[in-house]
């Protein structure tokens, strides 16, 4: 039996493609979604259904065809076709390419899309806010909980409400709506729950260069303390952050670890947290002076300052103030997977760290010394720094 999966684009036949429209027209029975069969109730049984298996399952009781499914857009994008192809192997199956949302609205807007990072908010959860924190020009399918005016509020708290936005409502009917201006503004407007949007970002979030370890001297410092370059490199090493991840910098002083997480979790979020003011002020600069906007400063002292923040995939403790039992205990109540890492330097610290890291897994505790050299005359003089521990691990389920 034929089955013909066909691309139906935007849903106006306008939009199909000859090759479509002729599979149509060859299929007494069409299957879909709703929506989609709207058009086609004349001349076809038409047999309203979404998922793959429910349509793998009425081909079964069919003996001819052809039988025609209507897949919104291109079969190739965020299709319902990537289901459907294994489990209708044994049907000799033809395929038909559709227009998508994506070629269509950027032809809309005058605009090419080789260039747009492409993402999925539709019925799965994605942080679209944080992929258009980092690329120049971001389209995103919304719906569910991710509507395009929830993207929009998202992007305003993280200070990034001067993107230009443009959101697509119905494309190619004859209510089709497209709405353009800034994040900020367009967050107090309601759009359809099946929108698209496109985001440029003239400022995107990147990592000057692909490893860590930016240079000492590229942070506003005072008398504040600062986790060292070479240390850094090492922590940021052992964290082992992944673009989307939620990170926790607690005791995190002038903010040279935090900033580093921040341009390792472009699409995440980093909550550094510190008591003292000098730090808090010089953190403030610093994240003013990398242009950081997701790295959210938190005034408090751990472990009752965690308690209200999300659950971290990865944790740096830089200063626990003797609540490093506590502040452990916390990360591994909210996720139990998290990857934590600690740098100490008085022996006392080093103690206790010792203890509780060695009943993680993939515990690993390494001792780094760092010397400089420094000019006295036409000599170069040895300058070392204080040795520091590093404890990595990560919690057990």
């Amino acid at each position: 039996m034929k089955v013909y999966l066909i691309g139906v684009g935007m849903g106006n036949r306008e939009t199909m493609t000859t090759g479509a429209l002729a599979a149509v027209g060859e299929c007494p029975v069409l299957v879909g979604a709703p929506r989609l069969l709207e058009p086609w109730q004349e001349g076809h049984e038409c047999v309203p259904l979404i998922a793959a298996a429910d349509i793998a399952e009425f081909m079964g009781t069919r003996k001819e065809g052809p039988i025609g499914v209507l897949l919104s857009g291109d079969v190739g994008f965020y299709s319902g076709a990537k289901s459907l192809w294994p489990l209708l192997e044994r049907y000799e199956v033809e395929t038909f390419p559709g227009i998508s949302s994506l070629s269509y609205f950027c032809a809309r807007l005058r605009t090419p899309w080789q260039d747009a990072a492409v993402v999925s908010a539709h019925g799965r959860a994605h942080n679209a806010a944080g992929e258009i924190q980092c690329h120049e020009k971001t389209f995103v399918l919304t719906g569910g909980n991710a509507r395009a005016q929830d993207i929009c509020k998202e992007l305003a708290a993280r200070g990034l409400g001067e993107v230009r936005i443009s959101v697509g409502e119905r494309l190619s009917y004859p209510d089709e709506r497209i709405v353009t201006g800034p994040a900020a503004e367009l967050a107090g407007e309601e759009f359809d729950s099946l929108a698209v949007l496109l985001a440029e970002n003239p400022s995107p979030l990147v990592r000057p260069w692909n490893a860590p370890g930016l240079p000492d001297q590229g942070f506003l410092r005072g008398d504040v303390p600062m986790t060292k370059e070479e240390v850094r490199a090492l922590v940021l090493s052992k964290l082992r952050p992944q673009p989307q991840h939620v990170a926790w910098d607690v005791g995190a002083g002038t903010g040279s670890v935090s900033v580093e997480l921040a341009l390792a979790c472009p699409a995440g979020r980093v909550y550094a947290v510190e008591r003292k003011p000098e730090a808090l002020d010089l953190l403030k600069r610093n994240k003013r002076r990398f242009g950081v906007q997701n790295l959210e400063i938190v005034d408090g002292t751990a472990p009752e300052a965690l308690k209200g923040l999300p659950a971290p995939d990865r944790v740096f403790l830089g200063g626990t103030s003797g609540s490093l039992e506590e502040i452990l205990r916390l990360v591994f109540c909210k996720n139990p997977e998290a990857r934590v890492v600690c740098t100490a330097v008085t022996l006392e610290t080093v103690g206790e760290a010792a203890r509780y890291f060695s009943g993680l897994g993939e515990a690993d505790m390494v001792q780094l010394s760092v010397t400089h050299t420094r000019q006295a005359g036409r000599y170069h003089l040895m300058d070392a720094q204080n040795p520091v521990w590093i404890f990595s691990g990560e919690g057990r389920t």
